[in-house]
């Protein structure tokens, strides 16, 4: 068994987590309160799920999650949701008072309160496992427990399961529309704290999402549960080949070590595709050279910014569905003569597959159109430095008055600890900038690194 436990933290971790596990149930034929369903004849014996689920005496099977918020609203959800008899009583933890969208509330005061019984709960879930094999983490960089709590429990399960992968899910802030005023602060605070706790991490950016439903899907008005389910289908198609079983099955350390040159430069574009909602499914082939080509389209990133302004380090495909490795060989073989993707010219191979048989599955009454086959790529590129130089941006702007910063000195942070934040950000601009230069100019630079 190589089993893997989700930790949901804060309110964005904690809906995408509904909408993950949601996805996951439908897509292993479970009904919602953990049991198969009489069709289906699937046992943890003959099938992988028992990676994301583990089996009770009763015969009913639990998620191997943790859901953490501050505040107790956004887990009442769950708690009295559809799929409340699907947990774990003890897996839903929830505080008294929220973070209030502030980094230090949610690392140093109010974090510091409920992190031992968190760390409890873990353990007895890793106790559980035969051979754990890493951490899925979803939060929110944004938010005051998303960036504050999701960094101190980081922090935490580095010193208690070292060797442990972990991989993060985390929502970026959108460029254009902002839920907090303080998002460049957490984003940055959080960002120097995990970079050496997170092995690979997976950004999502809500506004690439919500034109992604305006565009592709033709949701006018999307809600956080149309971004969630597509989030949903991300997650399910990197994580399905360690729930299925398939031609070419990659698990998590097979991801970090084909996308991940440097420990620092761990944050890979995620790409999905077909985006396409049902009416229009009806009138398009999606044949593999198709929906490969489609993951190129900016378009179809989750998150904003243009990779024909950077080079590819390593690409990641992830086949789901009715895929033969001739096909993905032939539309590989394609884009390697555009001239519009260039790869770093010290990776001349650069392309990662895997492919796993069982198709995409959508959710009843969801956006989605029911497809045979999907594809979602990992992409490690220079070009997601943009996303980084513009929260610097926002965050230098506010930091030269000081501006909110009495809030979290307030909390037990120093000052210090802003300025230092931001060096580390800096010098991961800089990390990207030298390893997108050729190899000619670069490798002086390179070799101080180490």
């Amino acid at each position: 068994m190589r089993e893997c436990i989700s930790i949901h933290i804060g309110q964005a971790g904690v809906q995408m987590g509904n909408a993950c596990w949601e996805l996951y149930c439908l897509e292993h034929g479970f009904q919602p309160d953990g049991r198969l369903h009489e069709s289906s004849t699937a046992s943890l014996a003959d099938s992988s799920f028992g990676t994301f689920f583990s089996e009770t005496g009763s015969g009913k099977y639990v998620p191997r999650a943790v859901f953490i918020d501050l505040e107790p609203t956004v887990v009442d959800e769950i708690r009295n949701g559809h799929y409340r008899q699907l947990y774990h009583p003890e897996q839903l933890i929830s505080g008294k008072e929220d973070a209030a969208n502030n980094y230090a509330r949610g690392h140093y005061t109010i974090g510091k309160e409920i992190v031992e019984s968190v760390l409890d709960r873990m353990r007895k879930m890793a106790d559980l496992c035969i051979g754990l094999q890493g951490f899925l983490i979803f939060h929110s960089f944004g938010g005051g427990t998303g960036s504050g709590f999701a960094s101190l429990l980081m922090e935490r399960l580095s010193v208690d399961y070292g060797k442990k992968s972990k991989l993060e899910f985390s929502v970026y802030p959108a460029p254009q529309v902002s839920t907090a005023v303080v998002e460049p602060y957490n984003s940055i605070l959080t960002t120097h704290t995990t970079l050496e706790h997170s092995d690979c991490s997976f950004m999502v950016d809500n506004e690439a999402i919500f034109d992604i439903c305006k565009r592709n899907l033709g949701v006018e008005r999307p809600s956080y549960t149309n971004l969630n389910r597509l989030v949903a289908q991300i997650v399910s198609s990197i994580t399905a080949s360690l729930r299925f079983d398939g031609a070419l099955n990659v698990d998590l350390t097979e991801f970090q070590t084909n996308l991940v040159p440097y420990p620092r430069i761990h944050f890979p574009l995620v790409t999905y595709a077909p985006i396409i909602s049902a009416e229009r499914a009806y009138h398009e082939q999606l044949s593999v050279p198709e929906i490969t080509n489609a993951c190129f389209e900016p378009a179809n990133q989750m998150v904003k910014c243009d990779p024909r302004h950077g080079k590819y380090m390593a690409c990641c495909l992830l086949y789901r569905g009715d895929v033969v490795p001739k096909d993905v060989n032939a539309a590989i073989a394609h884009i390697k003569t555009r001239k519009s993707i260039q790869f770093v010219d010290w990776c001349p191979t650069g392309f990662k597959v895997g492919i796993n048989y069982q198709p995409p599955t959508v959710v009843p009454g969801g956006d989605l159109a029911k497809v045979q086959r999907a594809v979602c790529m990992l992409s490690n590129t220079t070009a997601i430095a943009e996303a980084w130089s513009r929260l610097d941006h926002k965050f230098d702007l506010m930091y030269a008055r000081r501006a909110f910063v009495h809030w979290y000195v307030g909390e037990g942070m120093e000052e210090g600890e802003f300025s230092e934040a931001r060096e580390d950000m800096a010098a991961l601009e800089k990390d990207y900038e030298e390893v997108g230069a050729d190899s000619g100019d670069g490798c002086e630079a390179e070799e101080d690194e180490y």
